[in-house]
């Protein structure tokens, strides 16, 4: 039963899947994150190999006409081998996406690589600027894009630093099962958390915020926002989950899918349910379209 289950949240093991999964989103006017699955690498091989596919798949992207970027994870370019190496990789596929005019969203993993992850970000954004152009001609859609997590209790200073940095900013609420002194541990004031970001956000950014959040609620309040302050916005969803409602914002709004894909499912779908009591309901509902 595994298989189904996990096709619904996955596009396939190779990049031609993902691809073809992208381009029946961008048909009904859904735009993609195309993540390839794979994190906390302790040999340096497999840090090669994601960061050479990330790489390919950015021209596949190009090349393809398709409306998507990329996202990668710090673990999986190499940030459990050394900062160093992290950086090195990093450069190298946001470098070679941004030839092709492709945009990179670094996702945020659990707390401990919260400062190595933001100081690569913000260097990375200056260096590549508001128009996603480092000093060679670079495509005008490259650029970056960092997430933040509404649970940690620095998030608050970590989105004020941000304000003046040239790049996107996700905000999502928190997935990781993280220790009390650094999260809070309560949905509802993650949930007000979460609410107080997003107002500072389109209050004092200049754009480039990405609501990451399945709750109507917060959706809604980002809208409000958006009309209120005029900053721009887009709305970002997992594959998977509430897909009709991804449809139905895409005919207003810049809604985009979060597409995983690779041989390393059965890791990512069992960590996604098992990491926190709340995700066993969130993917029964996914499950059964609610």
């Amino acid at each position: 039963m595994i298989p189904p289950i996990a096709n619904r949240f996955v596009a396939g093991e190779g990049p031609a899947q993902a691809l073809e999964h992208v381009q029946r989103l961008n048909e009904r006017n859904v735009a993609a994150i195309v993540n390839l699955l794979g994190e906390h690498y302790d040999e340096r091989p497999p840090v090669r190999s994601d960061a050479g596919e990330y790489r390919a798949l950015a021209g596949d992207i190009a090349n393809s006409d398709l409306e998507a970027c990329i996202s990668v994870k710090p673990s999986q370019l190499g940030l459990d081998l050394g900062e160093n190496v992290f950086r090195e990789e990093l450069w190298g596929v946001v470098d070679a996406a941004a030839e092709h005019g492709v945009f990179v969203w670094i996702d945020m993993e659990d707390y401990t690589t919260t400062d190595a992850t933001l100081d690569a970000f913000e260097d990375l954004a200056r260096e590549y600027g508001e128009t996603g152009r480092s000093s060679s001609d670079q495509g005008s859609d490259a650029g970056v894009g960092l997430c933040v997590q509404a649970n940690l209790k620095r998030t608050r200073a970590d989105v004020e630093r941000l304000a003046d940095v040239p790049g996107k900013v996700r905000f999502v609420k928190g997935a990781y099962n993280e220790p009390a002194d650094v999260a809070y541990q309560d949905s509802e004031r993650i949930n007000r958390e979460y609410e107080t970001l997003l107002e500072y956000a389109f209050e004092h950014y200049d754009g480039g915020i990405a609501v990451g959040s399945h709750d109507p609620a917060m959706i809604d309040r980002a809208i409000e926002l958006h009309e209120q302050h005029g900053t721009d916005f887009e709305i970002q969803m997992l594959m998977g989950v509430r897909e009709t409602a991804q449809y139905d914002l895409a005919e207003e709004y810049s809604v985009y899918q979060y597409v995983p894909y690779g041989d390393r499912w059965k890791s990512y779908f069992y960590r996604r349910v098992t990491e926190r009591k709340e995700n066993v309901w969130f993917a029964l509902r996914a499950i059964l379209g609610r």
